[in-house]
């Protein structure tokens, strides 16, 4: 009976921030629709956008590198830092041109999708979106580091599709927790 209520109050820690990742898979997931449907907007608002988003990931990361209940803390901890880093320069030097901006996320993604896929094989639930959305991210980022000078609305429509598979993997990551939350009670 004790054993019971520690697994259930162990869950419910575990589980307590699934709203916060359950957001953040709808903001990347609006970031994404945004950068779709607004191609021509000019580069500097993009990579501000972009960077904004990169850098709340980021954090999120880090913030997850220290919990307890995080696999691989030292995997998140790294792939958080990276995330912000990236962030920030974004945010910082936005009219750096499309060539850096392009390496930029290209760097990011090939990092994450790289992370992403490796990091599936070590969880049974979504293992295979996790392992797509991977998969995607890390072509993505190849595509975009091969040809830094590819043209904007290419730029726009790969970011922008990266951008809707992880929130979209997110969205759903978030909401398996919340329906653990509530299987815990």
């Amino acid at each position: 009976m004790a054993d019971e209520i520690l697994v259930e109050d162990d869950v419910r820690a575990a589980t307590g921030g699934w709203w916060l990742v359950l957001l953040v898979g709808l903001l990347s997931i609006a970031v994404g629709i945004t950068i779709l449907f607004k191609p021509g907007d000019s580069l500097a608002t993009l990579a501000v956008l972009i960077g904004i988003f990169i850098l709340l990931d980021g954090i999120l990361e880090l913030a997850a590198s220290l919990m307890h209940s995080t696999q691989n803390r030292g995997t998140v901890a790294l792939l958080g830092a990276l995330t912000s880093i990236v962030g920030v320069l974004l945010i910082r030097h936005p009219v750096g041109g499309i060539a850096f901006v392009a390496l930029l996320i290209g760097i990011w993604l090939i990092v994450v999708g790289v992370i992403r896929f490796v990091a599936a094989f070590e969880m049974s639930e979504h293992r295979g979106w996790n392992m797509i959305a991977g998969i995607v991210e890390l072509i993505a980022g190849i595509v975009i580091v091969s040809n830094p000078n590819i043209g904007y609305a290419t730029l726009a429509v790969l970011v922008g599709i990266s951008f809707i598979v992880n929130g979209i993997g997110m969205s759903a990551l978030g909401w398996s927790l919340h329906g653990l939350r509530r299987a815990a009670t």
